[in-house]
């Protein structure tokens, strides 16, 4: 799974470096090739030469050697993956806040790939809420945050804080890898965001969706080798994968388009929040303001869902999502069979911190079989992952 991947090993200032030394060993053992990088602190713990003999790379502490210059940009652009492990709390914060005082930090401020950071140190730490506010924020720019295990520490407590075992570190970059372009050949498309409809040229008729959550799931799926469409509502959001965006309005438009390339697909999930209604009569001057009440008639708009579900191929997996305040898993699986679905994603605006306006979303899939997978309050990229393991996992059994 590893053999030829070229893995960035970060090693900070922490007693959890020791563990560092077997992870590398595991590494090489897989076929990897790893070059070390470790800050000041960190060599207080274990000696550069037991990581340059182990990877048979010099290991790497300062910007300058005498008149050498260790290239971080070149090192930056070099490898598959980087991973920092440990991670300190203080290299997390200068992480967080893009400090590069250095070689570690100036490498991953240069790193176009993949970023793994494995946290070790004490509980009261780990549980900071500037711990917490910085991990947040890695996690914003792409960083995957691995959690912590419950132990003994070196302080003598016991408590959360403590680093992952090498092996199961190891399967962590396995199952990234194993991941990673495992949906390449196939093709998808994402609608996300709202739609707006038109009352005249300045109001219209719209909701809170921003699209994050849309765009988190065509970011996985790309990320994952399949070639995604992306039908946008206006957002002001834009994915980070590579993959073709198609702008949209209204509801008329994210079915019309929806529909141009709906039989290409392999997979189709509907994030979007498409307007059930829109106005009868769309003014194109901008509407006066007058006395009285202001009638506005309201007509339904295409179902885009149970459209597709209408000319959907058995070769095609469909997921819908369902947005309730009420008899939510009733709903849900209502629409799973009025829809033709094969899957149906529920979040609950009564579950604090999920819907729109969030970083984070708190889900249950409804497959046909009618089964619940509930899965905790996550921020919107984990639960993107989670859509598209349970639908490719449940599709291949």
């Amino acid at each position: 799974m590893l053999q030829g991947k070229k893995v960035l090993l970060g090693i900070t200032g922490s007693i959890a470096a020791y563990k560092s030394v077997f992870f590398l060993r595991l590494l090489i053992k897989a076929g990897a090739e790893v070059k070390v990088i470790m800050t000041s602190g960190a060599t207080d713990f274990v000696n550069p030469l037991t990581f340059s003999t182990l990877s048979k790379n010099e290991t790497l502490t300062d910007l300058t050697v005498g008149d050498v210059w260790a290239n971080h940009v070149a090192l930056g652009r070099w490898a598959d993956v980087m991973i920092i492990a440990p991670a300190s709390c203080n290299t997390i914060a200068k992480m967080a806040n893009g400090l590069c005082d250095n070689l570690l930090m100036a490498i991953y401020l240069s790193a176009v790939c993949p970023v793994m950071v494995f946290p070790a140190m004490d509980e009261d730490m780990w549980l900071h809420a500037a711990t917490k506010a910085n991990i947040g924020r890695l996690q914003e720019h792409k960083v995957q945050v691995i959690a912590v295990n419950k132990g003994e520490l070196a302080s003598g407590l016991f408590g959360e804080g403590r680093m992952q075992e090498p092996e199961d570190m190891l399967s962590y970059l396995q199952n990234f890898f194993s991941i990673k372009g495992s949906l390449k050949g196939k093709k998808a498309l994402v609608t996300a965001g709202p739609t707006y409809e038109a009352i005249d040229p300045v109001r219209f008729v719209g909701n809170h969706s921003s699209g994050k959550m849309g765009i988190a799931i065509a970011d996985e799926l790309a990320f994952r080798g399949a070639e995604v469409t992306l039908i946008l509502g206006p957002s002001a959001l834009l994915p980070k994968k590579e993959m073709k965006v198609v702008n949209v309005v209204s509801a008329s438009e994210m079915f019309e388009k929806t529909m141009e390339v709906f039989h290409d697909a392999d997979y189709i999930i509907m994030a979007a929040a498409v307007a059930d209604y829109t106005p009868v009569n769309k003014h194109f001057e901008k509407i006066k303001k007058s006395e009285g009440t202001f009638i506005l008639e309201l007509t339904q708009t295409k179902d885009i869902l149970f459209e597709a579900g209408k000319i959907k191929r058995d070769d095609q997996i469909l997921v819908g999502f369902a947005l309730e305040t009420s008899n939510e898993h009733h709903h849900a699986m209502e629409k799973l069979t009025k829809k033709n679905a094969d899957f149906i994603v529920l979040n609950s605006l009564n579950d604090e911190g999920a819907g729109f306006a969030h970083k984070t979303n708190k889900i249950t899939i409804f497959d046909k079989n009618g089964e619940a997978h509930e899965f905790d309050l996550k921020l919107k990229d984990e639960v993107a992952a989670d859509i598209i393991n349970t639908i490719t996992q449940l599709k291949n059994d």
